[in-house]
């Protein structure tokens, strides 16, 4: 992978990131038009439009902003700088790793309870996963992204942090992105409820990789 491939790839993120923050935010149902959610990147308000909602965006402007002009390799330090960013005005401890119980409602009856944070074993999983050299970099950032949002390492912010983590190493390498169209959600949810109680990411990474892997070039 050349520079300008990583710098093309920068680019493209930039250059999307209206529609890249907009799709993001539903994460937190935030429910802004995209000319909201332009003006809000902007201006850092909009008429109409809660001061929470404004929040959201505005610090995933920034996580977008870490993204596209940090050098600095994806390291579990580095996912910890994107959650304190994107957590800063929900979490009790943005950046810092869940030490405790949560749930995440998974559209039944019933929360999906993650399992508890390893910090060692989140570090070994993520270390071998750059090393990984048999896998590609969209294989590999998907793989990060899933067992990232199931694992709910952070307090809060974790589907937001997982996808600028995953989408950092999709730019690092000049892949393109992983963006869901907002169309395409309902099937989505669907898949990443059924994930998180299986455990298994083979259906939403095969759907992800066909619907919603976009940009300059795959690999």
């Amino acid at each position: 992978m050349t520079t300008s491939t990583r710098n093309n790839a920068r680019r493209f993120a930039q250059q999307n990131l209206v529609a890249l923050v907009h799709n993001n935010a539903r994460f937190e149902g935030v429910q802004t038009t995209l000319a909201q959610t332009a003006e809000i990147i902007a201006e850092h308000t909009a008429a109409g439009v809660f001061r929470d909602d404004c929040n959201v965006i505005v610090q995933l402007k920034k996580g977008w902003q870490l993204i596209t002009e940090d050098d600095a390799s994806l390291t579990l330090a580095f996912e910890k700088k994107i959650n304190a960013i994107v957590a800063r005005h929900d979490s009790l401890a943005p950046g810092e790793l869940r030490t405790g119980q949560s749930g995440v409602d998974v559209g039944t009856a019933d929360y999906f309870t993650p399992p508890t944070v390893d910090p060692d074993q989140e570090l070994h999983f993520l270390t071998d996963l750059m090393q990984d050299d048999q896998h590609s970099t969209t294989d590999k950032a998907l793989t990060l992204l899933y067992h990232n949002m199931r694992q709910q390492l952070f307090w809060d912010g974790n589907k937001r942090t997982a996808t600028l983590a995953a989408n950092k190493l999709m730019i690092d390498h000049g892949a393109g992105l992983i963006n869901v169209p907002l169309n395409l959600w309902p099937r989505w949810n669907e898949l990443i409820s059924a994930y998180y109680q299986s455990a298994d990411m083979t259906a939403i990474k095969e759907w992800t990789y066909a619907h919603a892997i976009q940009g300059v070039a795959l690999n």
